[in-house]
This record gives structure tokens, C-alpha cells and sequence, in this order.
């Protein structure tokens, strides 16, 4: 009954009241969360059982399925529970240490899901382009060291984050209108100066997804310019087909991202509560999107879910 009766001069206890000014909404609210969440734990725990099950796809492009299942199973998870507690139960504390770490993963996820979809597009720029030599440069190892420099740079920039959160004093109510522990959300709860904290989140986040974004655009560029030049129609219409599938994950992914970033940190004339939704729909609606894309583009995927041990 605690959980229930926190106050919010609680110093140790972070208080997060889920979407404002739709609290009475809250149980509806639940229902697509918890079924965008279940489906997308689903669909992500499959690829992971069928790629690891099946030695036929023990292939770079199938581990990168799995790295991108891995990061969208940590970054929902981050968020989506705690948001179900508040929403079900009323829970509305969380510690402060518990809100760092939440900061800490959801945002380490989402750095590593970028990182994943670029090392996917040079894959694709790989098979395309250069396919005779596609084995020999893209090899299981070769995309083992590329997800793990992905993973390092993650952890090295978004660990300073809840650390410079540390350092700070909160004002007293310790109240974040928002269903998880966001940045931004939560550096707005303090009274001393996040000049620092404010430059290095906004510098990071737009470094990184701005080089993200360059190097796919870049490898899409060639993969254009390959493409154009192409003359049998077959071929050509094959190319393309090996690309659909990467183009709308990265579009369910950057999308939400750019559109939650941009308003949490510009469009104050916004609702709060619209800012709220964006930010959960990025965490909910790629994870669910990502396996049922490429469950129903990848035909060699597709065939051995029904094989698979673990089916649902």
C-alpha cells in the first residue's frame, strides 16, 4: 500500500503520472499498450527462437534481425511495464536511482537500434552492389564486431546522461507528467542550471542521428545508382524488393523518434498529453512492426516460423 500513498516530497521517489490530462482514460489507454507490447514481445522472441533454432540462417543479415529483435525487446520493456503499472494500479513512484537506469536503457536501445539499422542499410548496399563478393565482406564475425561497436558507442554517450542527472537538484514536487523516465522530462523537474545537461543530450542526439541518417542515405544513394543501372526488369524489380523491407523499418523507427524529439523540445505550443502519446508510440509501435515487416518480406524467415520449436 505504499506504492499507493507516496508523497511528493519524497527525496528519494520520483513521481510519473502517465498522460496528462487523460488519467481517466488511463484503463482504456492500457489496452492498445499492453496488446502493441505483447505483440511486438512476441513477434521479436520468434525471430530470435526461429534464427536460433534454424542453422540455415545462421547468416549476417538474419543476426542482424536478432540484434534489432534484442533492441527492441530491451527499449519496450524499459518502458512499457512501469507505464502498465500506473495505468492498472496506480503506481506511480519510482526511485530515483530506478528512473536513471530506465533513462539509461531506454536511451542506450534506441542509440543501439540506430546503429543496427545503419550497419542493416551497408548490408543491403553489400548484396546489391557488390553481391559476388558479399560472403567474403559481410561475414557473421565481421556483423558480431559491427553490433558491438554499436553497443559500445551507445553506452559510452548515453551513460553521461544519467550521471549529469545525478549531479542535479530537483525541485520538490518531483512530479514527471510523463509515463517513463524521458531526458527531457526529467531535467525539466530541476532548479538549477541543465545548460550542460540540455547541450550534450541535444548535441548527441542530433550527432549521432544525424550521422545515422547520413550513412544510410549515403548507402541508399548507391544502391539507387545501382539499381538505375540495371536493364532487365526482373533484376531490377528484385533489387528494389531486397530493400522494402529495411526502407519501412527505418521509416516506423526515425519517424516517431524525430517527431517525439522535435515537439518535446520545440513545440511548446503542443499539448502535453500529444507529446506523451508520441513518445510511447515510439517505443511501441516499431518493436510490434519490426518482426511482422520482416516476417512478411523475408520468404526464407517466413518459411521457418512454422518449423520452428518454440511456435506460439
Amino acid at each position: 500500500m505504499a506504492a499507493f500513498n507516496l508523497t511528493p516530497s519524497d527525496p528519494s521517489t520520483f513521481i510519473l503520472t502517465g498522460i496528462p490530462g487523460l488519467e481517466a482514460a488511463h484503463i482504456w489507454i492500457s489496452i492498445p499498450f499492453s496488446m502493441f507490447y505483447i505483440i511486438g514481445l512476441l513477434g521479436n522472441f520468434m525471430v530470435l527462437c526461429v534464427v536460433g533454432k534454424e542453422q540455415t540462417l545462421h547468416k549476417p543479415m538474419y543476426l542482424l534481425l536478432c540484434m534489432l529483435a534484442f533492441t527492441d525487446i530491451t527499449m519496450s520493456t524499459s518502458v512499457v511495464p512501469k507505464a502498465l503499472c500506473i495505468f492498472w494500479f496506480n503506481l506511480k513512484g519510482i526511485t530515483v536511482d530506478g528512473c536513471l537506469t530506465q533513462l539509461f536503457f531506454l536511451h542506450a536501445g534506441s542509440m543501439t537500434h540506430s546503429a543496427v539499422l545503419v550497419t542493416m542499410a551497408f548490408d543491403r548496399y553489400v548484396a546489391i552492389c557488390n553481391p559476388l563478393r558479399y560472403t567474403t565482406i559481410l561475414t557473421n564475425t565481421r556483423i558480431a564486431k559491427l553490433g558491438l561497436v554499436g553497443l559500445m558507442r551507445a553506452v559510452l554517450l548515453v551513460l553521461p546522461i544519467p550521471l549529469l542527472l545525478s549531479r542535479l537538484s530537483f525541485c520538490a514536487n518531483h512530479i514527471i507528467p510523463h509515463t517513463y523516465c524521458e531526458h527531457m522530462a526529467v531535467l525539466k523537474m530541476s532548479c538549477g542550471d541543465t545548460t550542460l545537461n540540455r547541450t550534450y543530450g541535444l548535441v548527441v542526439t542530433f550527432v549521432v542521428m544525424g550521422l545515422d541518417l547520413t550513412l544510410i542515405a549515403f548507402s541508399y544513394g548507391l544502391i539507387i545508382r545501382a539499381i538505375l543501372k540495371i536493364s532487365h526488369k526482373e533484376a531490377h524489380q528484385k533489387a528494389i524488393n531486397t530493400c522494402t523491407a529495411h526502407i519501412c523499418v527505418m521509416l516506423t523507427t526515425y519517424t516517431p523518434f524525430l517527431f517525439s524529439i522535435l515537439t518535446h523540445r520545440f513545440g511548446q505550443g503542443i499539448a502535453p498529453h500529444v507529446h506523451i502519446i508520441l513518445a510511447n508510440l515510439y517505443v511501441l509501435i516499431s518493436p510490434m512492426l519490426n518482426p511482422i515487416i520482416y516476417g512478411v518480406k523475408t520468404k526464407e524467415l517466413r518459411d521457418k516460423v512454422g518449423k520452428c520449436p518454440c511456435r506460439i
